[in-house]
């Protein structure tokens, strides 16, 4: 019998792992951003065969751990969005550290390049050592590189990059070769079901705040679904200690009208994200995976592009956008859904599909609807599990979410207590034995303390403002 085949992915978590609300917001398992979530659960899904095993690594490039994984693991999978970019340069340096001490196939799925809607890459030119220095190291472990689209293959065959292929995003192939999208009513209404998505970026500064205020006003049934870690801790803990706090026109923020009326949600899990979307009649904004996400529930879409990867991302596969630097002053969203046209999506999905698993077959990767059961076994482990709820805001009226809260603070608490107490007994231990050096605390468990839960607690004694 051939021994399964064991695939480290590149995940903030697995699919499979139901983290309990506080503790997911603690540990950020979306890693900043529960899009992130989407195209990695997809992979997981997608590769996940009976002779392929799928483990996530918790999203950590842990460069101590190279030889660990070239004895437990056949292949080493980083599906990843747009890491061309100079804020995620850091972690670009040390994913290629890590790389660089594999001796295991590495295939990366889907890696983009940002900047601005006009594509021009000379923001980018700071980077272009990291991100050389990354595709290189890639190349030398896999046949080709799988990018998200046309800007960013570009971007790397102007470096001499012979070996990039156009693949999209992992994340639209999460129902293999299967893609329907059909508009429910034959236009929207006032009673419409309507979901709207947006970065703080896009808010503060692309204009999107208006469009939101807009469509607050127009439709009753409106919610804003935020991807953020901020603007989780923001609902759940009216924690306003992220920058991202200073933008007050976000509806996660606790002065906005659509926070006090209970109209925002975040995702800790794409399973209850994408089963919510499928009650709703229309999506739009700039998050280019809050729309996917509809998309793959059935629901229509719209992406408000702001910038090169989503924009990029849209022409790939036919979804509807508009660019957001060129949107209406009275742009509603009932004209979106009239003009959203879902025939190249859906007509053109299974070439799209076939180029995907091509190349993953050429990496030496084998995908559950050729070589599995399309995904049912996933599916169905995954309905199974009990996973948390859309995050909600904690208004002010809101008495019985306050105990369970301060439950999970004072457990919290307790734990941290008993890591200082085992931090004082090893310390007194060390100068007994006159030790020199002692390891430090895990995760530093002042640093974690204060992270963890002061500013939690601060929002639960006093939670009309936060």
């Amino acid at each position: 019998m051939t021994p399964a085949k064991r695939v480290l992915l590149r995940s903030g978590k697995s699919p499979f792992d139901a983290v309990p609300l506080e503790e997911a917001l603690q540990r950020d398992v979306i890693a900043t951003n529960s899009g992130n979530l989407i195209f990695s659960d997809a992979t997981h899904k997608i590769l996940q065969t009976p002779g392929t095993e799928v483990v996530s690594n918790g999203i950590r490039s842990d460069i101590a751990a190279a030889a660990r994984i070239n004895a437990e693991y056949d292949a080493f999978v980083v599906p990843l969005a747009n890491a061309f970019r100079p804020s995620f340069e850091s972690q670009l340096k040390r994913l290629t550290r890590l790389i660089g001490r594999l001796k295991i196939p590495v295939v990366v799925v889907g890696v983009g390049a940002q900047t601005g809607l006009n594509y021009d890459p000379a923001r980018l030119k700071p980077i272009e050592p990291a991100v050389r220095d990354f595709v290189s190291a890639v190349l030398d472990r896999s046949a080709s590189i799988g990018v998200r689209g046309e800007f960013t293959e570009q971007y790397l065959k102007d470096m001499g990059f012979k070996d990039v292929e156009v693949i999209g995003c992992p994340s639209l192939f999460m129902h293999g070769k299967e893609l329907a999208v059909h508009k429910r009513a034959p236009e929207l209404t006032a009673d419409s079901r309507i979901a709207i998505n947006g970065s703080h970026n896009a808010v503060q500064k692309q204009g999107l705040g208006k469009v939101i205020d807009r469509a607050h006003a127009q439709y009753p049934n409106l919610r804003f679904i935020g991807q953020n870690i901020s603007d989780a801790r923001q609902l759940h803990w009216r924690d306003l200690s992220d920058p991202n706090a200073g933008v007050t026109a976000m509806p996660s923020h606790p002065d906005h009208p659509m926070y006090r009326e209970d109209k925002v949600r975040v995702y800790i899990d794409p399973v209850t994200w994408i089963d919510d979307l499928r009650a709703f009649d229309f999506s739009f904004g700039s998050r280019i995976h809050g729309n996917i996400a509809a998309l793959l529930a059935g629901t229509p879409a719209t992406v408000l592009s702001g910038d090169s990867r989503t924009l990029e991302l849209c022409r790939y596969f036919d979804i509807p956008h508009l660019r957001i630097d060129k949107l209406p002053a009275d742009l509603d969203p009932a004209k979106l859904y009239e003009d959203a046209d879902f025939g190249k999506l859906m007509s053109g999905h299974q070439e799209r599909f076939e180029r995907f698993t091509g190349f993953l077959e050429r990496n030496g990767l084998q995908n559950t609807f050729t070589h599995g059961d399309g995904g049912a076994a996933f599916e169905e482990r995954l309905r199974k599990l009990s996973f948390p709820a859309g995050v909600r805001p904690w208004l002010d009226n809101d008495v019985a979410s306050l105990a369970p809260r301060l439950a999970w603070m004072q457990r919290h608490i307790t734990e941290l207590a008993q890591d200082n107490d085992r931090l004082r007994h090893d310390l007194a231990r060390a100068k007994k034995k006159s030790v020199a050096t002692v390891a430090p605390a895990p995760a530093s468990v002042y640093r974690r303390a204060r992270r963890a839960v002061g500013g939690p607690l601060r929002r639960a004694l006093k939670p009309g403002r936060g």
